[in-house]
Formats: structure tokens, sequence, C-alpha cells
């Protein structure tokens, strides 16, 4: 019998626009009545994926940052953490701002950018159709690693470095990698979204990668939940569609993962369900959790 459920929320749980339908909805508290605890696991600073979960009703604990922090939510604290520095984070900017690569920081309760682009530019065009509590906030500033310098924040979850050409990005990597102490996600395909502008879909296109501490995983965050909460790897399932989902999909007792996903994390899943924008999570909990 499975006891948690960890799911993804961009690309999994959120449909192309960043919503979850109303099937989806109904499912997880369908779940969430069957005594299941459902825990979201996103890249997203906290406070973004906090307001997501108690709309949602999923309100016991999150994962931040790709596996940087895990947040109880009823007592308002993060209880694991694994964040970056602010000299990772100033060395990474350097390489960035001496290529002219766009990049935006992520800490616990916003998004540092210098403009409105690729992935901001969705959060930004989400952020729209939300309530004020519930928006991801973005800083826009003149000159990120300045701000960070004079700010006295000191507690970071990831970098997102974008281009839409793979040229640069490749260009992008190659001088990522000269940095010791971080982990950088190898993400082989574009990342697709669309954003609503009057009656027509604009589609956000991009390359991107995922800076973190060394080590930062979802799964690794989730093992500290499951010590917690007494749950045995076996009684859970976790839902993703990226390769930042990768170790939680293969360690899981089932793995799934969506349509839409990457193929490379289609080989590894145990299931496959609709894409996200065909309800695959519900088709999910409705198959493992319901039936």
């Amino acid at each position: 019998m499975y006891k948690l459920m960890a799911i993804d929320l961009d690309g999994t749980l959120l449909n192309s626009y960043g919503e979850v339908s109303e099937k989806t909805r109904k499912a997880l508290k369908a779940a969430k009545e069957k005594g299941i605890e459902i825990v979201l696991a996103s890249g997203r600073p906290i406070s973004s994926t906090e307001s997501l979960a108690v709309d949602l009703g999923v309100d016991n604990y999150l994962i931040s940052g790709n596996g940087a922090a895990v947040y109880d939510i009823k007592n308002q604290k993060v209880i694991y953490d694994r964040f970056l520095t602010k000299e990772q984070v100033l060395d990474i900017a350097k390489i960035c701002d001496d290529n002219s690569f766009f990049y935006n920081v992520y800490t616990e309760d916003e998004v540092i950018a210098s403009s409105l682009n690729y992935n901001i530019l969705f959060y930004h065009k989400e952020n729209v159709k939300k309530p004020e509590e519930r928006r991801t906030h973005i800083n826009v500033v003149q000159n990120i690693a300045e701000y960070i310098r004079q700010s006295g924040k000191d507690k970071f979850l990831k970098i997102t470095v974008c281009d839409e050409s793979k040229f640069i990005f490749n260009s992008i990597m190659k001088r990522l990698k000269t940095i010791s102490g971080i982990d950088i996600l190898e993400v082989a395909y574009m990342s697709k979204k669309k954003i609503k502008f009057g009656t027509e879909d604009i589609d956000i296109q991009y390359y991107y990668t995922e800076i973190t501490n060394e080590n930062v995983n979802k799964w690794s965050a989730l093992e500290f939940l499951l010590k917690k909460l007494n749950i045995n790897k076996e009684e859970v399932i976790t839902i993703g569609d990226n390769v930042n989902d990768k170790e939680m999909i293969e360690e899981a007792g089932l793995g799934v993962v969506m349509g839409n996903s990457n193929p490379k994390m289609k080989e590894i899943a145990d299931v496959i369900v609709s894409d996200n924008n065909s309800d695959g999570v519900s088709q999910a909990i409705e198959k493992f959790i319901l039936n």
C-alpha cells in the first residue's frame, strides 16, 4: 500500500498554462482523504510552491529548489537544506555576466532576475491570473550580482541559466563546468511553455540548465522526509517529467512519468501516463491510489 506521493509541478501537475485542472484537483483531494501524504516537489521557490500547496490542500510538507530544501508548511520553517552559498552564486554570476548569459537566482521567497525573459516571463504571465498572495515573487534588478552582494541574503536554492540558441547554450554549459562544488542539470531538450496574449497562444521555448549545491536532488530531500514520517521507499509514488526528477523516479516504489516527458525519463519509469495537458497525474492517482 502506498503512503506518500511526491509530485513535480511544471510539466507534470501543471498544464502548459501553469494551471491544475479541476479533474486533477478532485483526484488529489480523494487521495488525501484516503490518507495519502501528498508532497509537491518542485524547482520553484518555497513561497511559490507553498501557495499552490495551500490552494490544493496538500499543505504539510513541500520540496523546493529541486531538493535544496524541505519545508514544513504548518510550522512555517525549513527542516532540511542544501543551499548554495553567496560565494558560489557570485562565482556563477560572474561567468554569466562576463559572457552575457541570461540567468536568474532563486532564494527561499523570490526569483531575482534582470528582465522578464524565458522562465521569468512565464512566471510573470502566470502571476497575472493569481491573487497576490499566491504569486511567484519576481524581483527585477539592474545588476543581479551587485544586488546579492548588498542584500545580506546568504541562502540560495538554485540558479537557472537560459538561452534559445543551442550553440550558445552548449557554450554556457562548458564554462559552468569549470566551477567545483556544484551540480549542473543536464537538460538535452528545449523547455516549451505557453502564455496567453489576448486570444492568442504564445510559445516560450528555450534551452536551460539549473545549478544547485552538490548532491542536491529531489530524492535526497524525500529520503529525509521519509525517515521523519517513518515511511519506506516501497510505499512511495513519485510523478515527474524531466531530468530533475530522475533520482526520485528511479528510487521510489513506483516511478511514474508523464506522456510529455523527456525520452530518457520514459526509459527509467515504471509507468507512463497521459501528458500534463491530459490529466496524467489524475490518471496515476485513480489507477494506483483510488482503485
